[in-house]
């Protein structure tokens, strides 16, 4: 749902809003922000606070702040000193904004317009059934620095195809958007991984309606970009955990196909060197079935069932092996008896072997599931929940 800029209107109670700018060695551009945040909110009459949360930058943050807060700028500075990364640290200043009408995120780096605040805030109020409102590079009047490079237009446009399963808005992966506080306080299972906090919000959120207003995205005036190598993986571990927030059980078997395939990829393999050093079929089938299942265990453990990794891996690898000994029984006794039984596939051993996996695999998810990797909700709470909990918000697990 596209929006145009507009001038601001004149409106009798316009709610207050809360603007989270989560910063790390960004001390140099706050005084520009805030500047400009000051020059386009004093006239819309709107109430409004800027909620710095600093994650310990070494440089001279606080001093800064304290400065424009002398100036007269509305600013609370969070600094952070247990926890790191831009998302939980949105988070933590949403959790923490006092009374605000609209919950809003910027970058400190100068890259999203402040002119734009008004108009993402006017979204809000004006249409009632817009639940989220992002500052869009990409639609219609929007657009980017002329110095973006192909390299990081190609990472965009990667990382918003990936964004498809969840949502249909054309920039997904802006970190400029508003959402209202109420919306913000229906949040499930806030589990942030990297910087895209903003579709993590979106999903959880089940906004229903987005509105995306055009605006103009700047490179950063000072400091180094924070996209690395280790953030841009972070987004894919993030995708994997949207999908199963989204799609449940069905996400989780797919990942476990998955990982299957690639096991079936390993017991084929083993079979053929088993057969080919002259092994019997039985005792080459039990080896590679064994290396297949340690295969799969390791990385369903990693990936498909990654939120119990951090129980005792031998209690679960001993658990595994024990129950999917049924999987592993049926593969077998399928691949034997075919392969004794039958012209054909004692002829083509591998295929027998093929159906035997496919039998096998669907016992080994659902034990696999519910018994191995069964999650097991944590009672230890991070600063970050408690914090939500106390003001009723939603939390971040």
């Amino acid at each position: 749902m596209p929006l145009s800029n507009s001038d601001t209107l004149s409106m009798v109670n316009p709610l207050s809003l809360a603007i989270i700018v989560p910063t790390y060695c960004e001390a140099e551009n706050l005084p520009i922000l805030l500047q400009r945040i000051r020059e386009v909110m004093q006239p819309t009459g709107r109430s409004y606070e800027v909620v710095v949360v600093d994650d310990n930058s070494p440089d001279n943050t606080p001093q800064v702040c304290d400065e424009l807060v002398s100036n007269g700028h509305p600013l609370r500075l969070l600094v952070r000193k247990d926890e790191r990364g831009l998302s939980s640290a949105v988070l933590h200043g949403m959790n923490n904004a006092r009374e605000a009408d609209i919950l809003l995120c910027m970058d400190a780096d100068l890259s999203h317009p402040a002119e734009a605040l008004p108009s993402m805030c006017e979204a809000l109020e004006e249409h009632p059934d817009v639940e989220f409102v992002i500052g869009s590079r990409y639609v219609k009047g929007g657009s980017t620095d002329e110095n973006w490079g192909a390299f990081r237009w190609l990472n965009s446009k990667v990382a918003t195809a990936l964004a498809r399963p969840f949502t249909k808005v054309k920039d997904p992966m802006a970190g400029f958007f508003a959402l209202p506080e109420r919306v913000y306080r229906r949040a499930e299972n806030l589990n942030p991984c990297g910087y895209k906090i903003g579709l993590e919000l979106l999903v959880k959120c089940r906004c229903r309606e987005v509105a995306e207003v055009p605006i103009h995205f700047q490179d950063r005036l000072y400091g180094e970009s924070k996209l690395t190598f280790k953030e841009q993986w972070n987004y894919i571990r993030h995708i994997k955990r949207l999908f199963d927030f989204k799609y449940g059980s069905l996400a989780q078997l797919g990942q476990f196909l998955m990982v299957g395939a690639s096991g079936m990829i390993i017991d084929l393999l083993m079979m053929s060197i088993l057969l080919a050093a002259s092994l019997p079929v039985a005792g080459a089938r039990a080896i590679a079935i064994f290396t297949a299942m340690t295969w799969n265990f390791y990385f369903n453990r990693r990936i498909t069932f990654s939120r119990t990794r951090k129980e005792k891996i031998l209690s679960q690898y001993a658990r595994f092996i024990a129950t999917c000994s049924l999987g592993a029984g049926i593969n077998w006794g399928i691949s034997v008896s075919l392969a004794h039984s039958n012209d054909f596939f004692a002829t083509y051993p591998i295929l027998a072997a093929i159906l035997g996996i496919i039998g096998g695999t669907f016992s080994n998810f659902l034990i696999s599931k519910f018994w191995v990797f069964r999650h097991r909700k944590p009672s230890d709470k991070t600063e970050n929940q408690r914090s939500a909990e106390n003001l009723g918000r939603p939390t971040a697990s």
